[in-house]
């Protein structure tokens, strides 16, 4: 019988959606999803069906409420085709949470502040007890570029981080006489970014060429560290911004 691997879970709804992570893997990441669905109870019967072949190990309603699904020692199936930092089985080192949020599709509406503070609470004790660096808290669509773009601009990054979840930097003010101008498309800027996407997380090529793949990815970036535009292109902010990440990523220590 499954129990609740937090304190702060308030029902179980065990899924048949599970497996065994690889190699005895620990988790190491924090995935953040939208559900995509009208309501938490039917995405949570359909995290729970045979014939769906997916899972996750949290569901968080628009209440705050939190159904824990699959054991935190087991491999959910919620990742699906991503990436990150090399590591293409996402599902064995991450901690998947469904967010109740009908999605793009319906509307897209706000995250309630009481389903937030249930994200913050939920993931700080998960961290906590897993050893979880800020910056493997991450998104979706963080892992799977342009497959997957939840869970969205909407998503509260900058609060969660003030709160002690996840990696943020304010980002660069966008140049409105910027966009969709004199923006290049190769150089050494180019490169540059692709360097420091990949040295994040991002699975990016180093080549110097904007190419459609570098568009989707740099727009992944945007989603989740400068929603003020989502357009795939490397302007002044986008770059900044990234630059800055990079130089505010927390300090390993090794003894």
């Amino acid at each position: 019988m499954m129990k609740p691997d937090s304190r702060l879970v308030e029902a179980l709804h065990p899924s048949p959606n599970v497996g065994v992570r690889r190699d005895g893997c620990r988790p190491r990441l924090i995935l953040f999803h939208y559900t995509g669905m009208e309501s938490a109870a039917k995405a949570i019967d359909w995290l729970a069906h045979p014939e769906s072949s997916v899972s996750c190990h949290y569901v968080i309603d628009d209440t705050g409420l939190i159904t824990q699904m699959v054991p935190e020692a087991a491999r959910a199936w919620h990742a699906g085709a991503s990436h990150w930092a090399g590591e293409t089985d996402i599902n064995s080192v991450s901690i998947g949470i469904e967010i109740q949020n009908p999605g793009h599709a319906q509307g897209y509406p706000d995250f309630p502040n009481e389903q937030m503070l249930s994200v913050a609470a939920l993931s700080r004790d998960i961290a906590a007890r897993h050893a979880i660096r800020p910056e493997s808290v991450l998104a979706h669509s963080d892992v799977s570029p342009g497959r997957k773009i939840d869970p969205g601009e909407k998503f509260d990054w900058a609060w969660l981080a003030h709160v002690g979840v996840g990696h943020w930097t304010e980002p660069v003010p966008v140049d409105a006489i910027e966009a969709g101008c004199g923006v290049e498309d190769e150089g050494a800027h180019i490169a540059e970014a692709q360097t420091l996407l990949r040295q994040y997380g991002y699975g990016v090529e180093t080549h110097g060429r904007l190419d459609e793949k570098t568009q989707i990815v740099i727009r992944a970036f945007q989603l989740h560290f400068r929603p003020a535009r989502i357009d795939g292109l490397l302007d002044t902010s986008t770059r900044d911004t990234l630059k800055r990440l990079i130089a505010a990523l927390p300090v390993t220590v090794t003894g």
